[in-house]
């Protein structure tokens, strides 16, 4: 048996992986015609024919519609803004609750914090990770007006039971599908499911233009609210007839023709790329399913999952090691990743803490020093942000494990390695328990 790194031995692999970059060829010529055209935007403030933006924002809006399965889709210039033109386009005000899982990126909750609103957290279903519809219902009040859905990491929410709680109380479903490029639930693409979708093309996701995202809907309603949040609406209303001014204070979440072109030229090779994740995944998991304590994230009958990022659920009462020691072993056997910056970097313990722990909760002070939006006379309700509001959240936050060691082009010698490691690190794990003590 030989010895772990953490502990003085040497490591499985010292080559980097390869980086995951999807920019070639066709992307370097799509922006060199763009270049030669010489417009680089082509949005304007005003209502105008290029309030809509230039040739390229434009064909790529339709081509992303038409990939998704729905009527509207408006580019953002990343998912955040696009989230927070979602929460505003459903009329999301001060004293307002907006239904968030705790396990996701900050924007899902701040979207809401950005109208006034107050993020209300529902807690997970443990074996997926996903919001629980459960907690979801029970977390509606007369104050709800939307939902915010994440399909973490690539996994389809349950939408079937979400969609149901929303039109029994007449709530908007916005699905966060920053993550979930080519995701599909039932046979449905996500982002085509809730009343709005939100994607995003930032440089780590499936397929990204460096930053970027876009804004998916079958409410035409709905997809003209965002395009005015996108571009200053309240220099536009007027000219466009708009009477409506709820969150009609518009914002630059503008995309580039550069951008767009690029997310052109992957968007047809985003179900390829995901079905190369999908093949690795399933190889990992078949070599790795017999060590004990480490079991994957449950996948559901009927879902397709993108894997923007493998998960595990690392349990301590049957190996004895806790997860943070685990992960400390795992990554002193692996190397960087080129393009990122550290050995092991795309092997990490958990995703992120639950949001609520996060110091804008637990202190309550969002916009000024008066506890706006969590206080004041405009707020009914009181925001409970206490730790173990949400227990299969928090568990899951201290148990699990997640990595990017699937990601193409990961040829099978390269999975071979990580799989050497984690069979390393369980072989080696009384080393580990005395390393412990």
């Amino acid at each position: 048996m030989s010895k772990l790194a953490l502990l003085g031995g040497d490591p499985v692999r010292v080559k980097p992986f390869p980086a995951y970059n999807v920019i070639g060829a066709d992307e370097i010529d799509a922006v060199r015609a763009v270049m030669e055209t010489g417009v680089l935007s082509r949005f304007l403030g005003t209502w105008h024919a290029d309030f809509y933006g230039g040739p390229q924002v434009q064909a790529f809006e339709k081509e992303w519609a038409a990939t998704c399965g729905v009527e509207h889709a408006v580019a953002v210039n990343s998912a955040t803004s696009g989230l927070y033109a979602a929460v505003g386009a459903a009329g999301v005000g001060p004293g307002d609750e907006v239904i968030v899982p705790p396990l996701s990126m900050t924007a899902s909750a701040t979207a809401a914090v950005i109208y006034g609103g107050v993020p209300v957290f529902c807690d997970i279903d443990p074996g997926t990770f996903n919001p629980s519809p459960d907690s979801i219902r029970d977390k509606v009040t007369s104050r709800t007006r939307a939902i915010m859905v994440v399909h973490l990491l690539g996994h389809p929410a349950d939408m079937d039971p979400i969609m149901a709680v929303a039109a029994e109380r007449g709530l908007t479903v916005i699905e966060d599908c920053a993550q979930a490029l080519s995701a599909a639930y039932k046979g449905r693409p996500v982002g085509a499911i809730g009343h709005i979708g939100v994607f995003s093309l930032n440089y780590h996701k499936h397929i990204h233009t460096g930053e970027g995202g876009v804004c998916t809907s079958n409410d035409a309603r709905l997809a003209d609210r965002i395009r005015l949040i996108r571009n200053h609406a309240e220099a536009v209303v007027a000219g466009k007839g708009e009477t409506d001014l709820v969150n009609m204070v518009g914002f630059n979440y503008r995309l580039g023709e550069i951008e767009a072109a690029i997310g052109r030229s992957l968007l047809p090779k985003g179900v390829g790329l995901v079905d190369k994740r999908r093949h690795n995944v399933a190889y990992l998991e078949q070599r790795l399913g017999d060590l004990p304590g480490l079991a994957p994230a449950r996948a559901v009958a009927g879902c397709r999952h993108s894997y923007y990022a493998h998960a595990f659920h690392c349990d301590e009462t049957v190996h004895g090691v806790s997860r943070d020691l685990m992960v400390r072993a795992l990554r002193a056997e692996l190397p960087p990743t080129e393009m990122r910056d550290e050995a092991g970097g795309a092997l990490i313990g958990g995703y992120k803490p639950p949001l609520y722990l996060f110091p804008m909760y637990q202190k309550q002070i969002g916009f000024g020093g008066t506890g706006f939006p969590f206080k004041g006379p405009h707020y009914s309700g009181k925001a409970d942000y206490a730790e173990g509001l949400c227990p299969a959240a928090e568990h899951a936050a201290r148990t699990m494990i997640t990595h990017e060691l699937m990601r193409p082009p990961m040829t099978k010698k390269d999975l071979n390695d990580v799989v050497a490691a984690f069979h390393k690190v369980f072989d080696n794990l009384p080393s580990l328990r005395d390393y412990a003590d």
